[in-house]
């Protein structure tokens, strides 16, 4: 088990003794399982120097050669499955064998998917003006990715962004979230192992400090970040004339028509508010309940709730919800909840830190009724296992509630006429709606991100999107001599 995070730069890591180290905890014990580096921007430097030149070299590789190299990754994923879910279970704190075996099986997923779509990069040939002139277009790596990527799914928000990008030419230098460096710099290490040296780097440390660096940093063409919308905003000023994909916040409204199955819609409720304790940008949080069904709905709701999430040690077999990750989001959760209680709103379930623990980033599954806008817990992410129900009146007010939100990530409608979620989806202003699942319901070959003008993003990551976005069109044309 790894228990050290350190720089992965030109092939190799990099330690010495005046390294500043920073504790790595365990959020359900307390315990230290390691340290991390403070990474400098001298080791961004390093890292995007080593990156030129062996990308060049990357770059002349045949495209099946670095699928190859891709594969060779996802293989190396499968011997390693057991390692890689009980540290990423360690080191976030969701449970082991409902949550972090599954994301480990979509790492699998995203570096077999990159490998397959870089060998089916095409271009064109499309006319000319002159009759003997022939045009070439076709799509060229960037050059230099930087890789910014958060703590709630430190595996696949990483491989999303990773994954395409190396496979279609580009080198990559990754900065991840400190407080999941350990179970990154696992994977760094596999990955570093199946590519030329300079290929790939990894830098731990603080975003302010390194992220900063390997945003404004010349050499680098482009940055992938995902995380908060106030990190985003400093990502996007850093990276100012970079290609940039922006995967950021949303609050993911679940809206339950008044013709919903309540099976279905309770069923994807919980799943959208506690998997991965409600630390996703897509996870439900925002719960708008048809006034004819919410009393029906909210009874399902508490009785579902109770029988089938169950709070504990993230590494016990029974687990389905794991603590927060960090004592800020915590703090954030608590806070959003505090308020939301002190202006009207009524606790039906939890609402409260749970005791009995060794931390106190346990929270327990808690349902609140009667919020409405104004409210933290309404108008902002809180990033918690919180199920905020807010009775409408009908879908127009619930498209109006929707699409008044500063988000445009994610929502879903529950309805039995299809007809009539599909107009609501037409209606809805976010990139993603699902009918009659959770918000958390996603697909990793389909594009994913915000809608435009949102404070969720900009671009889209899943499938051959990231590819594109780190690929550029070149065009070459050439004279035929007349037959």
């Amino acid at each position: 088990m790894i228990d050290e995070a350190l720089p992965f730069i030109g092939g190799s890591w990099r330690k010495t003794s005046s390294r500043q180290m920073v504790p790595s905890t365990n959020p359900a014990t307390g315990d230290v399982l390691g340290s991390y580096v403070l990474g400098t921007p001298e080791d961004i430097d390093d890292a995007v120097s080593a990156a030129a030149p062996a990308q060049l070299a990357w770059a002349r590789v045949s495209a099946f050669e670095r699928a190859a190299a891709c594969e060779r990754v996802a293989s190396t994923i499968v011997a390693r499955r057991d390692e890689l879910a009980l540290l990423l279970s360690l080191d976030q704190g969701k449970p082991l064998q409902a949550e972090a075996y599954a994301e480990v099986d979509e790492l699998v997923v995203y570096f077999s998917m990159a490998a397959a779509d870089a060998t089916r990069t095409g271009g064109s040939m499309p006319p000319s003006t002159s009759a003997t002139r022939r045009i070439l277009s076709y799509r060229v790596p960037v050059g230099t990715v930087g890789v910014i990527t958060p703590w709630n799914w430190p595996y696949t928000m990483a491989a999303e962004l990773l994954a395409p990008a190396l496979a279609v030419g580009n080198a990559v230098v990754w900065v991840p979230a400190p407080t999941t460096a350990l179970c990154s710099s696992l994977l760094a290490g596999i990955i570093g192992d199946e590519l030329p040296p300079g290929v790939f780097s990894f830098v731990p440390g603080a975003g302010p400090v390194v992220g900063a660096a390997l945003c404004r940093h010349p050499k680098v063409a482009a940055i992938g970040f995902i995380g908060s919308i106030a990190s985003g905003a400093e990502v996007a000023r850093n990276a100012a004339g970079k290609r940039q994909i922006l995967e950021l916040g949303g609050n993911g409204p679940m809206v339950i028509l008044d013709d919903a199955d309540l099976e279905v819609a309770v069923k994807a409720s919980t799943e959208a508010a506690f998997l991965c304790a409600g630390q996703s940008c897509t996870a439900g949080e925002l719960f708008l309940v048809h006034e004819a069904v919410h009393d029906e709905y909210l009874d399902l709701l508490l009785s579902v709730t109770a029988s089938s999430v169950r709070l504990g040690d993230p590494l016990a077999p029974t687990t389905t919800m794991g603590p927060l990750n960090n004592p800020a989001v915590a703090d954030k959760v608590a806070s959003h909840v505090a308020e939301a209680k002190a202006t009207g709103a009524s606790v039906v379930m939890g609402g409260s830190r749970a005791s009995g623990f060794a931390t106190d980033l346990f929270y327990e599954p808690t349902v609140l009724d009667g919020v409405r806008p104004g409210m933290a817990i309404v108008d902002q992410e809180t990033f918690g296992p919180v199920v905020p129900v807010l009775k409408i009146a009908s879908e127009t007010e619930a498209l109006e509630l929707l699409n008044k939100s500063p988000y445009g990530l994610t929502a879903a409608v529950f309805t039995r006429d299809l007809a009539r979620g599909l107009a609501f989806a037409e209606g809805a202003e976010v990139g993603w709606v699902n009918i009659n699942a959770s918000t958390n319901l996603w697909e990793s070959h389909l594009a994913f991100g915000g809608r435009a003008g949102s404070a969720s993003g900009i671009g889209r990551v899943g499938g051959t999107s990231t590819q594109e976005a780190f690929t550029e069109a070149k065009t070459v044309t050439f004279t035929m001599e007349k037959p």
